[in-house]
């Protein structure tokens, strides 16, 4: 892509972003979500691939299926209270239709179905763009929202944590994979967002330093699928090292930093009397551990079939995103002993 398209529509992102950041009023709120959405769309289908076209349709119409509704449930709350201001919203229907909307824009289970097939269609860069950044603007307009009965976010993050754990068990493809384990911690963070915004804040922090840290992984070692994973220690020997404890972090497997917001949220909710909700995402949480576990077994105790007649990977040495990466890994790995410090900031 042409550097000066492409600095256009990183620009368009980031605007996109930060005019929903600063905006009080539905509208403009609903026009940064709309200018994020148009200036990723080309990003995805860039390669001209049919795959990535198919993708960037399906996004395209999931996100104005969403914009659509969001801006119906502004309107019906102008008309009915004559508020637009976002952090006015005291009609519950208006306010459980725009949480329907932005969890059909974040992927949260139900509405999750598009995430995978979206992910597997296009490249790792931009699905991390996807999994990341357009995350962003979605969870700043949900914690802005007053909900007076928070059993709807429960809901979706129990439904996101249980579905994300079982649609990964049974999948090959590493997208998909990151799919489901995105909608899986986005169902840890929205369960915790009524009873402590710091604290899902936070969790979405850790949530983008590992997803970051896993998707620059894969593409630096040129992995799509578990097998092209198991051959990776080839070409870059110390990467594959690393990768199953990225993956066990992603996992929330202590001693790593990953089990840092899955214990918070757990101790939140119990403190709150909910005891189940917090068994229930606890044994759920076990599925998602699996399938890391299963890469992690790929990469680190298998050795790849040898085939004659296919050509030997080389080993490609590359200096791009060698800091970031090292950054990112060692706080995906690191900062659990960081916990108290942080539960006690947190608490304040």
């Amino acid at each position: 892509m042409n550097p000066t398209t492409l600095f256009i529509l990183m620009s368009g992102l980031a605007l996109g972003t930060t005019a929903t950041f600063a905006s009080s009023h539905w509208f403009l709120a609903w026009m940064g979500l709309e200018l994020n959405t148009l200036a990723i769309i080309p990003l995805m289908s860039q390669h001209h691939h049919p795959r990535a076209v198919e993708a960037a349709t399906k996004y395209f119409l999931t996100q104005a299926t969403a914009a659509a509704v969001l801006l119906f449930a502004t309107v019906t709350n102008a008309w009915l209270t004559g508020q637009w201001d976002i952090q006015q919203m005291t009609h519950p229907l208006p306010s459980t239709m725009i949480v329907m909307a932005l969890a059909l824009k974040m992927g949260l289970a139900p509405l999750h179905t598009w995430l995978p097939e979206v992910l597997q269609g296009i490249d790792l860069t931009t699905a991390l763009l996807l999994s990341t950044w357009q995350k962003l603007a979605p969870f700043i307009l949900l914690l802005q929202i007053q909900q007076p009965h928070p059993t709807i976010l429960v809901t979706l993050g129990l439904l996101s944590v249980v579905v994300g754990g079982w649609g990964g068990l049974n999948q090959t493809q590493l997208r998909k994979i990151l799919a489901y384990s995105s909608i899986a911690h986005l169902g840890w963070l929205i369960i915790i967002m009524p009873y402590s915004p710091s604290l899902s804040l936070l969790t979405l922090a850790l949530y983008f330093v590992l997803t970051f840290s896993t998707f620059i992984t894969f593409k630096l070692s040129n992995s799509l699928n578990i097998n092209s994973l198991a051959a990776s220690w080839t070409k870059l020997p110390l990467l594959a090292a690393l990768i199953p404890l990225i993956m066990l972090s992603l996992g929330g497997l202590p001693p790593l930093t990953g089990f840092m917001p899955k214990w918070l949220i757990l101790s939140e909710l119990t403190k709150q009397g909910m005891s189940l909700t917090a068994t229930l995402i606890a044994l759920s949480a076990l599925l998602s551990l699996y399938f890391y576990l299963r890469l992690s077994y790929a990469v680190a105790l298998t050795i790849p079939p040898a085939n004659m007649f296919s050509s030997t990977p080389w080993r490609l040495y590359t200096n791009q995103l060698k800091m970031p990466l090292a950054v990112s890994i060692s706080i995906a790995t690191l900062l659990l002993p960081l916990a108290p410090t942080t539960a006690a900031l947190l608490q304040l």
